[in-house]
């Protein structure tokens, strides 16, 4: 991959992730982090639902939705629910009200769209 199609990759990256925080905010989404590193990966964006729950939400662009979702195979669901766990264990109040992983699917010429629960934690 060249260096300007890694900055390519990167704006669409930064682009789509903020037009999923905009689109969780608009739901009434407060964002607690965006972009949040642990020593076991990244997490797009982390937010707190209107009902209290701790969002884990992972950001696809693809070329279209369902291309999206199905770029969200279990190593990777497996590798962002280890990252949240991590994170959440240095903020253990904040599970109080319930965990979940959503996804924001971001497509052309297609509003994103927010998959509420996309998918549970299996690995424990």
């Amino acid at each position: 991959m060249t260096d300007s199609v890694r900055r390519d990759a990167e704006k669409r990256g930064r682009r789509g992730e903020w037009a999923a925080s905009l689109l969780l905010q608009l739901k009434g989404y407060r964002i607690l982090g965006r972009r949040v590193r642990t020593h076991l990966g990244e997490i797009d964006l982390i937010a707190k639902s209107p009902r209290g729950l701790v969002c884990f939400v992972e950001v696809k662009a693809r070329a279209s939705m369902d291309a999206a979702m199905e770029s969200i195979g279990p190593r990777q669901q497996s590798r962002i629910a280890r990252a949240a766990m991590a994170w959440l264990a240095a903020r253990p109040g904040l599970a109080k009200g319930g965990i979940r992983f959503d996804a924001v699917t971001i497509a052309p010429r297609a509003l994103p769209r927010h998959w509420p629960d996309a998918w549970r934690n299996t690995s424990g």
